[in-house]
């Protein structure tokens, strides 16, 4: 992730402010969980991070979440897996892809599956930010 000074602008805070927004990360490398969060965290948003996505299943706020940063390659359950889980559970969080490994089957499965955005890594923020702001759009729409 390319770090460098953004904050939301005045538009995007009249959709939905960053203080109502839960941003949920799942990620199982550390520290790429952890930047996302400081950033987010850092523009006014509250941030929920998870290493795997059993533990984001159990979350007491699983039905709070505003939107889900999902890495798709993690042991155990993978990111499209964890989709394919909450839409069989019919919760529809709008889910933001990010990975190492840019495939474009797993791409194209996760958009058919309803993904707001698909994210190579390294990304810059400016991506990761309109991403979450478009997936924020979608489920206050919701």
């Amino acid at each position: 992730m390319n770090r460098k000074n953004i904050r939301p602008t005045t538009a995007q805070a009249e959709t939905k402010s960053a203080l109502q927004a839960l941003v949920a990360v799942v990620d199982d490398d550390e520290s790429v969980r952890t930047a996302i969060g400081s950033l987010f965290r850092s523009m006014g948003f509250r941030t929920e991070l998870f290493g795997d996505g059993e533990r984001f299943l159990g979350s007491p706020k699983l039905r709070e979440f505003s939107c889900l940063i999902l890495d798709v390659q993690m042991p155990g359950m993978d990111g499209l897996e964890l989709q394919l889980r909450l839409a069989a559970a019919s919760h529809p969080i709008p889910i933001i892809f990010v990975t190492a490994y840019a495939d474009e089957k797993a791409r194209a499965r996760a958009l058919r599956g309803g993904a707001v955005s698909f994210l190579a890594k390294p990304f810059s923020e400016d991506a990761l930010l309109e991403a979450v702001q478009s997936a924020i759009d979608v489920e206050t729409e919701n």
